[in-house]
């Protein structure tokens, strides 16, 4: 893809996000009904409504584009392009009156993330990204902090219940011992404050890859290390992430490990 093609992709990612993002406030003003999915998380009209607002978009922005959805699952059998899109990552936040939600849609390219667009419309924060491209926040380029260890960094832990029961749960508790500062921000908010320098590590035990997959771009693009617990790179089955700026990433998926 040349990068006229990416920048075409890349504005009907970032059309789809803001229409969603009209939704998600209509129903945020009005209040919604929550009901609940077999595997007991909540999911809203705000959410269906929502993708299916982006799956319009991006379908007429690429059409040879299969889409995988949170809420309608995935269409289309190419295994050239493959749209992710969570519509509402953070539907526990919106159903309980917490701006900490967003929507999330990323392109990946033969299994490769290669453009991301996080878009959280309470918090007021659009995030983006595509391959080669840089990472860019409200139209300025953005860059991870050069932090070179572990005693200076900032570290946010976001999904880690299961971690509680895996043999790194001891190692994740030496992290905390030596690090500057703990934090819990969550959901989009701690990967935005990675990719422009407010953060040095996240570090999450259980997620789902249309949960990550855009600010995996991002937080790539700005300079940082995005992969799974083990230092794998990202795929549709991927659960965990551990993502920082480089220094940081290296030591703590060592201790890890």
């Amino acid at each position: 893809m040349s990068s006229t093609d990416y920048a075409f992709a890349l504005d009907g990612a970032q059309r789809a996000a803001a229409a969603a993002a009209e939704i998600l406030l209509h129903y945020w003003r009005q209040g919604v009904a929550v009901e609940w999915k077999s595997d007991a998380t909540p999911v809203t009209v705000a959410d269906r409504e929502a993708e299916l607002a982006i799956r319009d978009i991006l379908r007429a922005a690429l059409p040879e584009a299969g889409i995988y959805g949170e809420e309608f699952g995935r269409d289309g059998d190419t295994q050239e392009w493959l749209w992710l899109v969570d519509p509402l990552d953070g539907t526990k936040s919106f159903v309980r009156r917490t701006p900490f939600f967003s929507t999330q849609i990323a392109l990946m390219h033969r299994g490769e993330l290669v453009l991301g667009v996080s878009n959280a419309p309470v918090y007021g924060e659009t995030m983006w990204a595509s391959r080669g491209g840089g990472a860019w926040f409200e139209g300025h380029q953005v860059q991870v902090a050069a932090t070179a260890e572990l005693a200076q960094a900032s570290v946010s832990l976001g999904n880690i219940k299961s971690l509680t029961a895996d043999a790194r749960w001891n190692a994740l508790g030496g992290l905390v011992a030596e690090v500057n500062r703990i934090r819990g921000y969550g959901d989009f908010c701690h990967y935005h404050l990675l990719a422009r320098g407010g953060l040095d590590l996240v570090i999450e035990s259980d997620v789902n890859i249309l949960d990550v997959a855009a600010l995996a771009v991002i937080v790539r693009e700005a300079g940082g290390v995005f992969t799974d617990l083990e230092g794998s790179g990202l795929t549709l089955d991927t659960r965990s992430v551990l993502a920082g700026v480089p220094a940081v990433h290296e030591v703590a998926l060592a201790r890890l490990r």
